[in-house]
């Protein structure tokens, strides 16, 4: 018998059937039926369907002969599961890679529980995903598995059937069938959970939970919705034929409240004139089954009592009053925000008449936070140049990284307008306010933020891809207010200055952020480790690919669990998305998300290797003399795309992965560390690494402010330097992993 029954119910759904059942099959868990229900659809889901049967022997077609709706073709699905464990699919929804293997490995590690709830992510038309705000209630923390008494919040979790997986023969013991009608899930998930003697939870995103734009139950007007009435007498009466569930009635009853408002409210559903026939029949209904207990919450409790009395034009009347008041106050706030910022331009103005002051302001990445070249810099103005009062820029939620020391500012203030105005020292690794008016005597040191592998600047003109919407005079202006503009190599001096023309100074002195590398010592490798949650002897590759300028939307180009299951147990990897992906990556077992931690050199300093396709911290990373493994797969577009300055794949900083399967056994089989990588980044460190011995921020500080052009520190050649070594074993001890081969049936994800 398989481990996993799949049902998956087809109605009206041709466009996106295909999508769903590759999802299923594509698992890298192949121990599963499919069991695809054709609800005599109109369209063409029954042949897909058939086509899908005739590929893979794992797909079980069932063609009802009327239509039954979602509960009765998800039942005719059920009549013919041998699996283990149930699980629900709408045929409009995925599984997210890997979900079943996720899903497997929680239910053996927690005993075989009766219901697993694993967690969804809405998805968008536009590509955008927002994980379920309840998250936080399927926490793996505590004891496992437990019962609903033990975590009631589990009930704050969306009620559908397909956020969970079920033991097949608890539901059949119990005789769990699906109710026809809308809100089928409501009797089926309420009872279940109430019933199971053991439950789990798996903090992971296993569905993809699609947001059609029309054509949804949910968003459809139909005297349907007026089903939810039944749905909720069916769950009340399943708790009465059992006196041990009477304590979940209170709950019940909030929870059935809440979901009659919510119907009401959204005004999509409810047929014109049907209104306060449905505001009637919920009257009725809170009064049938009212239960003593705790109140609502104050935020609720107004709607749960407009409900409770069926006072519809009351309601009616309510809503509109809330959406005048909402008008009134979104005009008063735009009225006031334009009086702010007349204000705070006047300030300025009368600032910049005021004399300069022995200040220096920093930024970095458009005010994310202390980093980069400017945070190494700051530091060393305070080392250095500690006649120089320094000051931060930071949005309020990057605020937490701005170190002691540095006045900490917040953009658009009377403080932030004070500082650029009359600072001496302007640091930023991008541009600050285009309506900052550089003064004379002011002096601009723009940093950059990386060596360019991909273009930049002035030929982005023909990249209509990555510059669309750039102004290109206005970077040019932009440009005109530097005065001295950092550079690693001689590489990099020559791409800005055709890029970026200007009248401003180019110091060579290496990038600032990287003389941690020299610095830091295996004691702080130590401490980083620990406090990224790196296990003691693990093999820790560091994940950080760039952005794709020719995709919509970002996602990961390599499956990162399946790396780490080939890989074996000694492996873990540091997830770090780009700063432009908009969320974390998909983190499991043994790959930690660090996209939030503000610090990528120590995320560097942490890693034993470097993982990376086409981003600039290649050339920051090899000052390490740590592997580097780059994964070109996607070469050809992205060159056509953004255009690179030179082929990567040629003269690469270690080896060269061109799949994700070349990837792996380039780890596997020691590649990665073996002398040719070495030689590779040798070279690469040559042409590179030039200037990063370790002291750039001290040159650039004692020539900018203290004007010493002469007897600035020699550079140490790459060849003579020491940084702080890795954690990593040395190549010539026990062999870190092997791979196993997969057994049995070969997934669609293997077969590459």
């Amino acid at each position: 018998m398989p481990r996993f029954s799949v049902i998956v119910p087809a109605y009206k759904v041709q466009a996106y059937l295909s999508e769903c059942l590759d999802s299923v099959l594509s698992q890298s868990y192949p121990d599963l039926e499919l069991i695809a229900v054709d609800d005599r659809s109109p369209d063409a889901c029954g042949a897909i369907i058939d086509e899908y049967a005739a590929r893979d022997e794992r797909v079980r077609p069932v063609h009802l002969p009327a239509n039954q709706g979602l509960g009765g073709a998800r039942n005719a699905g059920m009549e013919l599961a041998r699996g283990d464990y149930l699980l629900f699919l709408d045929s409009d929804d995925t599984l997210t890679p890997d979900a079943l293997q996720a899903i497997a490995g929680r239910l053996k590690e927690t005993g075989e529980p009766d219901v697993l709830v694993h967690d969804y992510a809405r998805t968008f038309w536009t590509g955008r995903a927002e994980r379920n705000r309840a998250a936080p209630h399927l926490t793996e923390q505590g004891p496992a598995p437990f019962r609903l008494e033990d975590r009631p919040g589990l009930l704050r979790v969306l009620m559908v059937a397909w956020n969970k997986a079920y033991r097949r023969e608890f539901v059949a013991e119990h005789g769990f069938t699906f109710p026809p009608g809308y809100y089928e899930d409501t009797p089926w998930t309420y009872p279940v959970l109430m019933t199971a003697g053991t439950i789990a939870t798996l903090d992971r995103v296993c569905v993809h939970y699609r947001q059609r734009r029309q054509g949804s139950i949910l968003s459809t007007a139909s005297r349907g919705h007026f089903d939810i009435f039944d749905q909720y007498d069916r769950v009340f009466a399943f708790i009465e034929e059992r006196p041990e569930l009477a304590h979940w009635r209170p709950v019940l009853f909030r929870r059935m409240t809440d979901h009659l408002s919510t119907v009401f409210t959204r005004r999509e559903r409810l047929p014109r004139g049907t209104r306060a026939e449905f505001l009637r029949r919920a009257r009725a209904h809170c009064r049938r089954h009212r239960a003593a207990g705790t109140p609502p919450p104050m935020r609720t409790r107004l709607r749960h009592g407009l409900v409770h009395h069926g006072l519809h034009r009351t309601y009616r009347a309510l809503q509109l009053a809330q959406s005048a008041g909402r008008r009134t106050v979104k005009a008063a706030v735009k009225s006031a925000r334009g009086l702010r910022s007349a204000l705070l331009q006047l300030h300025y103005r009368v600032q910049l008449r005021l004399p300069l002051r022995d200040r220096a302001v920093f930024a970095a990445y458009w005010n994310r936070g202390h980093s980069c070249n400017p945070g190494a810099l700051e530091a060393a103005f305070r080392r250095h140049a500690p006649h120089i009062r320094t000051a931060w820029i930071a949005r309020p939620e990057h605020q937490h990284t701005v170190p002691p020391g540095p006045l900490r500012l917040r953009p658009g203030t009377f403080g932030y307008w004070t500082a650029l105005a009359r600072s001496k020292y302007l640091v930023n690794n991008v541009n600050f306010d285009r309506r900052l008016r550089k003064r004379a005597g002011q002096v601009f040191v723009q940093t950059q933020h990386g060596t360019p592998l991909k273009h930049m600047g002035l030929d982005l003109q023909e990249r209509p891809a990555a510059g669309a919407g750039m102004d290109f005079e206005e970077l040019l202006r932009g440009v005109d207010k530097w005065d001295y503009l950092l550079s690693a190599n001689r590489h990099t001096t020559l791409t800005w200055e055709r890029v970026y023309p200007g009248g401003y100074t180019t110091l060579e002195y290496g990038y600032p952020r990287n003389d941690v590398f020299q610095q830091a010592t295996s004691a702080d490798v130590t401490r980083i480790r620990e406090s990224l949650g790196v296990p003691e002897g693990a093999v820790a590759l560091l994940y950080a690919p760039t952005h794709r300028d020719y995709r919509r939307t970002q996602r990961p180009a390599l499956d990162l669990d399946r790396i780490v299951r080939r890989l074996g147990p000694r492996f873990v990897v540091l997830a770090r998305a780009h700063y432009w992906h908009g969320g974390p990556l998909p983190a499991g077992t043994r790959v930690i998300d660090v996209s939030g931690h503000p610090s990528v050199e120590s995320l560097c300093l942490a890693s034993d290797a470097l993982i990376t396709d086409y981003s600039s911290i290649m050339f920051d990373y090899a000052n390490l003399d740590r592997p580097i493994v780059v994964h070109t797969e996607d070469w050809d577009a992205y060159h056509a795309a953004r255009g690179t300055y030179f082929d990567l794949r040629s003269a690469p900083p270690g080896a060269v992965a061109r799949s994700e399967d070349e990837l792996i056994d380039i780890f596997a089989g020691g590649d990665w560390r073996g002398s040719h990588s070495a030689q590779l980044r040798a070279a690469f460190r040559e042409r590179f690494c030039r200037y990063d011995d370790g002291r750039a921020a001290e040159r650039v500080v004692r020539h900018v402010v203290l004007g010493e052009t002469a007897g600035l520190p020699e550079v140490v050649p790459p060849a003579e330097r020491h940084p702080v070594p890795s954690a990593a074993p040395e190549p010539d001890d026990p062999p870190p992993a092997t791979v196993p081969q997969p057994s049995g049936h070969l997934p669609v994800t293997e077969s590459r």
